[in-house]
């Protein structure tokens, strides 16, 4: 009599889970579309860059404001190991003479795309003799980005960017004004008055921007502005704030002196609204 063999089971044969259940396998209604990044799913989504989106999401928030005479970008600091130096730890950073940017995501995805800007920026400074407009490096970012959505072998970039600066003046009419442009991991961008990205509350901090921002701020009042809406997502006031004032004749950080006279005025603003609307409803 002929001997069935134990060692290869019928190609009709299941696979039981422990449980007893049968599992089916994934058909094409089923099946996952977020293997590769080039493949779009039937409802038109490519969710490795929906991915990357979500990483932003997870990142420390950045705040853009731009006033009237500056632009201000402020970035949630978390909190460092005790013996780490924070100095080696930054999200806004410069990229050339004009140009600051400011990150949210992934830090190391951040540190491969701004030195590829930062080549960029010495390249057109070789080739045209000028410095490059922060337009030419936003869109140069924004390509960059694009290009890791297209092609396989490669994943998008886990960041969005803020870029600050102020525009060419032979472009405007010869006055140089502030501008703020965002990009984001599927390779778009675009100018913004002010704006949020990163952390989980940022739909919340973009419409507390809408409600309070004013066109032609003072630097003080953008400076104002950007520490009310960090300190959405903030517990611990200036200690984890990191904010960068773009000028027209340069840049500089603020002192976290400086941060904290700031931030205790906003929360005694807060405090005094709160008592009076204590009184009113008493009243």
């Amino acid at each position: 009599a002929a001997v069935a063999c134990t060692h290869h089971p019928p190609k009709t044969a299941r696979a039981i889970p422990p449980s007893g259940q049968y599992i089916a396998p994934p058909t094409a209604s089923t099946m996952s579309y977020d293997r590769a990044i080039t493949v779009f799913s039937p409802d038109g989504h490519l969710f490795q860059v929906e991915y990357a989106m979500e990483a932003v999401r997870k990142g420390s928030t950045a705040v853009g404001v731009r006033g009237k005479d500056c632009v201000v970008l402020a970035v949630e600091r978390r909190a460092l190991a005790k013996l780490q130096d924070p100095r080696t730890i930054r999200k806004i950073v410069s990229v050339d003479n004009r140009s600051v940017l400011a990150f949210a995501g992934l830090t190391a995805d951040a540190r491969v795309l701004i030195n590829k800007t930062r080549v960029e920026a010495q390249s057109y400074r070789l080739t045209c003799e000028d410095a490059p407009s922060v337009e030419y490096l936003a869109r140069y970012i924004a390509r960059t980005q694009q290009k890791y959505t297209q092609r396989g072998g490669v994943r998008p970039f886990g960041i969005a960017t803020l870029i600050a600066g102020f525009s060419d003046p032979s472009a405007e009419g010869g006055v140089a004004g502030p501008v703020l442009y965002q990009t984001d991991p599927a390779g778009t961008h675009s100018s913004w008055r002010a704006q949020v990205i990163g952390g989980k509350n940022a739909k919340n901090q973009r419409e507390f921007l809408e409600k309070n921002y004013e066109d032609d701020m003072d630097e003080e009042a953008s400076v104002k502005l950007a520490v009310q809406c960090l300190l959405e997502v903030v517990d611990s006031g200036a200690k984890n704030m990191e904010i960068m004032i773009v000028r027209a004749d340069g840049k500089a950080f603020m002192e976290e002196s400086a941060i904290d006279v700031v931030v205790k005025k906003v929360e005694e603003e807060i405090e005094a609204n709160k008592d009076a609307k204590k009184k009113s409803t008493d009243e």
